[in-house]
């Protein structure tokens, strides 16, 4: 298991090419997002989403979430962009909203669980945009830690917790924790919040216009 450290804030190229030359191998990695840190593997790679399931001992019914490089990007994973999803990504991404689309027929059915249905935002941490970026797919971004357990700031808590499970830790210092993303479903009028975090449901109100 390896350990590439990167500047949080301007990742160093070499080290962002190190980290995707893993994910395009397969590899699964722990790396540094804007809440906590997450396991990240090609999402278009079946085995490697595979792999993440079984490292945090996850239950293949709950759906894994995705990040994604640009904006632009969104169309690698929905089938549809509903109006709601423009004005909510102009707003908010880069940053901790996850938006609930309807999911492409290229999304792979284990990220799903069977709803149709997939999580996506575009991260503000500069290190897994440009991981994606680079990568030219989406990655996974559930939590780094076994199912159940805490959320993991640093790359140390994330060695202590599944080191030994992963391919490589990528260490960009001490994530700001607090609360994970906010994940709404707006395949639905209204959109319906399914976990509220460090974007509050209020401010997702205000944005859209409603009280």
């Amino acid at each position: 298991m390896k350990i590439i450290k990167i500047d949080p804030v301007q990742p160093e190229c070499a080290a962002v090419e190190e980290i995707v030359g893993i994910l395009k191998q397969g590899g699964v990695i722990a790396y540094p997002t804007e809440t906590f840190y997450g396991i990240g593997a090609d999402a278009a790679n079946a085995s490697a989403v595979k792999r993440v399931f079984e490292i945090k001992g996850r239950d293949f019914n709950n759906p894994i979430p995705l990040i994604i490089g640009t904006t632009g990007d969104v169309s690698l994973v929905a089938a549809e962009i509903p109006e709601t999803a423009l004005i909510l990504m102009d707003f908010f991404w880069p940053g901790p909203l996850t938006l609930v689309l309807k999911a492409s027929e290229k999304v792979l059915p284990e990220l799903t669980a069977g709803t149709g249905k997939i999580g996506v935002r575009v991260p503000g941490s500069a290190v897994a945009r440009e991981m994606s970026y680079m990568l030219k797919n989406p990655i996974t971004a559930t939590s780094a830690n076994i199912s159940g357990n805490p959320e993991c700031s640093s790359a140390e808590e994330v060695m202590s917790a599944i080191g030994d499970r992963l391919d490589a830790i990528v260490d960009g210092g001490r994530t700001p924790g607090r609360a994970g993303s906010t994940l709404l479903d707006v395949t639905v009028d209204p959109p319906a919040v399914l976990r509220e975090g460090a974007v509050s449901a209020h401010v997702i109100r205000c944005t859209l216009g409603k009280t």
